[in-house]
């Protein structure tokens, strides 16, 4: 039997046990001329560069993407950390968005934040 492969395989399921989606914290929206401004807070248990919060995207409430911003390195010491999107085209009339966070190597939170836009 080898004891190695059986205690990598060991690691392999309790890292992927303790790993989470990231938590969207806070969200702060603001209208600038005919665009919106988004400034989204995560939290995340970032371990490097095979681990960390990597993205989030704003949605309608029908799932379409509006915008998304790249997160392009890891925030191991950062925690929360809060990166911001602007020009974001908003369709008329719409009065809530969604916030989907994502992280490598999980993809797409499932959760997602509803944003009122007032």
């Amino acid at each position: 039997m080898n004891h190695s492969l059986i205690t990598a395989a060991l690691l392999c399921l309790a890292t992927t046990a303790q790993a989470q989606e990231p938590e969207i914290t806070k969200v702060t929206a603001t209208k600038l001329g005919g665009t919106w401004s988004f400034d989204v807070s995560i939290l995340h248990t970032d371990t490097g560069w095979d681990h960390y919060a990597d993205g989030w995207r704003v949605l309608d409430m029908n799932g379409n993407e509006l915008g998304i911003r790249a997160l392009g390195h890891p925030h191991v010491n950062e925690q929360p950390f809060t990166r911001s999107l602007s020009g974001v085209r908003i369709p008329a009339g719409t009065t809530q968005v969604q916030i989907q966070a994502r992280d490598l190597p999980g993809g797409w939170n499932t959760t997602k934040t509803t944003v009122n836009l007032n």
